[in-house]
């Protein structure tokens, strides 16, 4: 575990304290309230109540919240919506990048990597992705800066990316989501004699998987999917380290000027992880169901287990927590 540095502002411990200890219980309790539902085959509902849990949560954090990356329109998904204020208002103003339920149909369907999630930074250092597509590549750390193009034919990131480990193509799996738009994506793929772990959903936490390549097999992600899971994503890596790439597919002229909208002057542009979450960012995901690097959470007769992880871009701090909650009543 990263060690804080000690010459941080009394300002910057209270924040640190605050949305690192505070964010897991705002993830906790969007879990908790979710796992309720999984398995019932019904994703709405299961994402309204991790919406209402993480909304409840939010308000009771001392900052002066906006939500920029919030609950998808696409999924006509009850919402913690775009410009949504939340927080007490006596705090730091902060830019917030959430999902209550990453993979909803996963919940439903009680399948492995559901995640609660949630990105903080400073006011503005977060980037205003309206609900599209969004083309993505990523890779986790230990490379050189520039390793990876998304403009770039695909063998040739798969091959930069083998020679970078010191293994043969054949040796590297790819994650993809399982989407008929991708067909292509994974023809070319396995030509390349590189191995795929399709995803029906859930690509933040296909993204994160490429941080830990010997505990999840995953080496590198690729494809598109949501931006505002872009967002969340490259917030995430942006805390752990890694490289990503994202271009939001705007490929109509209604898409074009709700972007614009909300400041995307340039359509084409591929932004990097540093241009999709500045600054300071904390991410806290908590599991809703087991997967790869989080257990899902445990309903006992008397308390409730949670698994969280808690990452700071600025200390490098991960934090995991394992908590075991015996005050029931707190979780509704």
């Amino acid at each position: 575990m990263a060690k804080e540095n000690s010459t941080q502002s009394g300002i910057e411990e209270r924040l640190d304290r605050i949305l690192t200890l505070e964010l897991a219980r705002v993830t906790e309790a969007a879990a908790v309230a979710a796992a309720r539902l999984r398995g019932h085959g019904d994703e709405k509902q299961a994402d309204q109540a991790a919406v209402d849990a993480m909304r409840t949560e939010l308000n009771n954090l001392p900052i002066d919240g906006k939500v920029v990356i919030g609950e998808g329109e696409r999924d006509e998904a009850p919402m913690l919506y775009i410009g949504e204020e939340v927080g007490t208002k006596k705090g730091t103003a902060v830019d917030i990048a959430l999902d209550p339920l990453e993979g909803t149909t996963i919940c439903a369907k009680n399948l492995p990597n559901s995640l609660a999630v949630i990105a903080v930074a400073e006011r503005g250092n977060l980037l205003y992705a309206p609900d599209v597509y969004m083309d993505k590549i990523a890779i986790g750390p230990g490379y050189k800066p520039g390793l990876i193009d998304i403009d770039a034919p695909v063998l040739d990131n798969l091959q930069a990316l083998a020679r970078a480990k010191g293994v043969k193509v054949t040796e590297l799996t790819a994650c993809i989501m399982d989407r008929p738009r991708h067909a292509r994506l994974i023809e070319e793929v396995r030509a390349a004699g590189v191995a795929i772990r399709l995803i029906g959903d859930g690509d933040v936490a296909g993204v994160i998987h490429t941080t830990d390549p010997e505990m999840t097999g995953i080496d590198i992600y690729i494809g598109i999917g949501g931006a505002p899971e872009g967002v969340l994503a490259a917030a995430a890596l942006r805390c752990i380290g890694g490289q990503m790439q994202g271009r939001l597919i705007l490929d109509t002229p209604e898409k074009v000027a709700r972007a614009k909208k909300m400041g995307v002057e340039d359509p084409n542009r591929a932004y990097t992880m540093e241009e999709m979450a500045r600054g300071d960012v904390i991410f806290s995901a908590t599991g809703v169901t087991d997967g790869n690097m989080l257990d899902g959470v445990r309903f006992g007769r008397d308390s409730i287990s949670t698994h969280t992880v808690v990452m700071r871009s600025a200390s490098k701090t991960v934090r995991e927590i394992k908590a075991v909650h015996h005050d029931l009543g707190k979780f509704g």
